[in-house]
């Protein structure tokens, strides 16, 4: 059966570039427009999306989920008091950073069956397995980073890195291959693997049809880069060095660039424990999470 939701992660590999923000408002702007949307926090162990939207102590958190008090995540929905816009609050016990296999299995089962128009994965930081999983099960991807490099390189090799786990995990079964993505990872040793054009061309001698499935894996990658806190033209073009970088060693083409201009409204807003899109409707940051909301459309 064809479901018709969309689960969407948004993720900053690097910390501190607005990801949490971005989450909330991006859920309240698409809620706006008429959608059904479920907001879930899934920063595991350092939880803080419900208090964007001034809950400072959930009813439910994720814990309940984790540790079987509950049967399933619809359980756990809490209301945010606006219209069509539900959260799943993340939880704060011990080692719920690492979750064992068997528990993450449960969990992204739940996530498949959340219902809504929309299901909002607002992931942790870095490149962990946890959230390198959650983005694959998602159908896309928004990247946030700023205009500076080193959060621009850190989406770039959060991205190499989610693409090999989803080789590694399509491929377990494919020894050869499995044994050339390792090869690939040392690239300084093994330099005809530098780029996936590369990597295609050996994989194509070792297994065609295996081959054929990473191209069609890359084809389907869906990312959407937001580019926050643009101050300049310059600022705004600088999702193009990631672009770029997908295109010329991991052979993806089907990223677009959105951006977010600075507005003093998101701290003011946040110290409020207040979605900017409702302290600000007429902001710039407001505005800018509009556009977007209705591109996902």
């Amino acid at each position: 059966m064809e479901i018709s939701k969309r689960i969407v992660a948004i993720v900053g590999p690097k910390g501190g570039v607005g990801k949490t923000t971005i989450s909330a408002n991006l859920a309240i702007a698409l809620s706006n427009l008429g959608k059904d949307v479920i907001a879930v926090d899934l920063d595991l162990g350092a939880s803080n999306l419900h208090t964007i939207f001034g809950l400072k102590q959930p009813k439910f958190r994720l814990d309940d989920f984790i540790l079987n008090k509950v049967k399933s995540l619809s359980d756990i929905v809490c209301e945010t008091h606006l219209k069509n816009l539900g959260i799943i609050c993340g939880g704060d016990i011990p080692g719920i950073a690492n979750l064992d296999y068997n528990k993450k299995l449960k969990l992204i089962r739940n996530l498949s069956d959340l219902k809504g128009d929309f299901i909002l994965l607002d992931l942790g930081a870095g490149a962990s397995n946890n959230v390198v999983d959650f983005l694959i099960i998602a159908k896309e991807g928004l990247l946030i980073t700023t205009p500076e490099i080193p959060s621009l390189l850190n989406v770039y090799s959060f991205i190499k890195t989610m693409i090999f786990r989803r080789l590694n995990l399509q491929f377990k079964k494919n020894n050869a291959i499995i044994e050339l993505l390792e090869q690939a990872k040392d690239f300084n040793a093994n330099p005809h693997l530098k780029t996936m054009e590369g990597f295609l061309t050996y994989a194509k001698e070792i297994d065609v049809e295996a081959s054929k499935s990473i191209e069609k894996i890359l084809d389907n990658f869906k990312s959407i880069i937001i580019v926050n806190r643009v101050k300049s033209e310059q600022d705004a073009n600088s999702g193009k060095v990631i672009q770029n970088l997908m295109s010329q060693y991991l052979n993806i083409k089907t990223s677009t660039i959105r951006t977010i201009r600075e507005d003093n409204n998101v701290q003011i807003a946040i110290a409020k424990m207040k979605p900017v899109i409702l302290h600000a409707p007429e902001s710039l940051f407001a505005k800018d999470m509009n556009i977007i909301a209705r591109k996902l459309l």
